[in-house]
């Protein structure tokens, strides 16, 4: 049984205390709890917590005086500090010192809890290294599995980067591990001890994606009530991983530009430029000369990106490495599920290196855990994995989207019937909307709710689809995506 997420509240007011246990116990997570920053201290000491929430202003030792020795004990435990006195540059110097962000009293029940789970992951991150070409029965910790000649350049050029600092690209079809190689540089290099976050630019909607990153002043623009420092101050001395550069606006990519060029950062609504040392790890599924060509991505940023370009291969491109996959991913989730490992059939075997696994090592992944999940006690046959990659996936034509398979037969009645309803002045936008809904909802049932493959299939960028979902209220069940 995975043991529980334990959070450390530390603040002299026994009802705020109170508080933050009910709703957080409701949420899940242990809570232990401490009134001033010795006794936070001594808790750490006792019983390693996941988080710490604290209060600044307390008897005794402060928050900063207590964030200083959380630093010095265990410097990859993230801190998130609480403050009644934001207009001053308190909190600032937390974050300086290492805090993973600060919340405002009052605050927010939803927010604190977004940005407990922002920081719970990349504790997790930067506490859980990611191991190289373990054997599958040796460890259930997250891998990097292959022995295939492939993989060993990819451990070679892990190995000659992390250590320095310089800015890495890594490139690769969607699913193929680019996440895991870059928390591989990160706890393989001399910033190990210092902050790893990781910003997915899709993830984020372009009009946040800019203070996400770089913060803002107060007064930058509506709701700016206090000053906000962004990922890249945070992670001073530390690493960011940027993934999915490839569709970051180009309004940003100019910042990010000059960051690697100056090593400094202006906040939304600021004019003074602020130092930061801090290396980047960048990763796209894009094409990037395309994009440079059409004007989609910046060619100076191009060129201060690829430093050092790592290539991820395809797992069709590396097909000796299923076996050990299969074996690594068998061994770690049936431990994880406390579920019997009851292994394959030679048939079932022979499936997995035929298939051509487009969504790589991901789908791999996925097709093992839902095998574990419906497991009868029996080795997997050819039929188990089948039904888990889709029965239907011999007799699809390869690279053919099925929304359009009979599509006069399919189409035409629909649009008869229309023809016959009241036409308005919008028809034909009206028409093309329907059928860009059914399109895109079709497609994405397809592909199980990953955007990513949806996108490539439409032939449209992530954003475009994203905005596409949003625009006809589209609710999908989503896989990763």
């Amino acid at each position: 049984m995975a043991k529980a997420i334990t959070i450390l509240i530390v603040d002299d007011d026994i009802q705020l205390r109170n508080s933050f246990e009910r709703i957080l116990t409701s949420e899940g997570y242990s809570i232990i709890s401490a009134a001033s920053g010795e006794a936070g201290i001594v808790q750490i000491k006792n019983n390693l917590p996941d988080l710490v929430v604290m209060d600044i202003r307390m008897p005794g030792m402060n928050g900063l005086q207590a964030l200083k020795e959380i630093q010095r004990i265990e410097p990859k435990l993230p801190v998130i500090i609480m403050t009644a006195f934001g207009t001053t540059e308190t909190a600032i110097e937390a974050t300086k010192l290492g805090a993973f962000d600060y919340i405002l009293k009052p605050f927010d029940i939803p927010n604190i809890l977004e940005i407990i789970k922002k920081a719970l992951q990349a504790g997790k991150f930067m506490r859980s290294p990611v191991k190289i070409n373990i054997e599958p029965e040796i460890s259930s910790a997250e891998s990097l599995v292959g022995k295939s000649v492939q993989m060993q350049e990819v451990y070679k050029v892990i190995g000659r980067a992390a250590p320095t600092d310089a800015t890495v690209l890594i490139r690769g079809e969607s699913g193929t591990g680019k996440e895991l190689v870059a928390r591989a540089l990160y706890h393989h290099s001399l910033r190990s001890d210092k902050p790893f976050l990781i910003i997915n630019c899709v993830a984020i909607p372009e009009t946040l994606l800019e203070s996400e990153l770089f913060g803002y002043e107060k007064g930058a623009f509506t709701g700016a009530v206090s000053r906000k420092i962004g990922k890249i101050e945070q992670a001073h001395q530390g690493a960011v991983f940027l993934d999915e550069i490839g569709d970051m606006p180009l309004s940003i990519q100019a910042k990010i530009l000059r960051l690697l060029q100056e090593r400094s950062i202006e906040r939304l609504g600021g004019r003074k430029p602020i130092p930061v040392d801090v290396r980047i790890i960048a990763a796209t599924n894009r094409n990037l000369e395309e994009a440079v060509v059409s004007g989609r991505f910046r060619e100076d940023l191009y060129y201060r990106l690829k430093v050092v370009a790592l290539w991820l291969p395809a797992l069709k491109d590396r097909k000796d490495d299923i076996p050990l996959l299969t074996d690594y991913f068998l061994f770690r989730f049936s431990s994880e599920m406390n579920i019997v490992n009851p292994g394959l059939t030679d048939e079932a075997k022979k499936i997995l290196l035929e298939y051509q696994w487009p969504g790589n090592v991901r789908e791999l992944s996925n097709t093992i855990q839902k095998l574990l999940i419906f497991n009868k006690g029996c080795p997997f046959t050819k039929k188990d994995i089948m039904q888990a990659i889709g029965e239907d996936q011999e007799k699809k034509p390869k690279d053919q989207n099925p929304c359009l398979n009979n599509f006069d037969v399919l189409l035409k009645p629909w649009i008869s019937k229309k023809l016959t309803e009241n036409i308005g002045e919008n028809f034909f936008d009206s028409m093309m909307d329907n059928f860009a809904s059914i399109l895109i909802r079709e497609t994405l049932n397809y592909t199980n709710g990953n955007r990513t493959k949806a996108s490539k299939i439409l032939g449209v960028s992530r954003p475009t689809l994203i905005a596409k979902i949003e625009k006809y209220g589209l609710i999908i069940e989503t896989s990763v995506s």
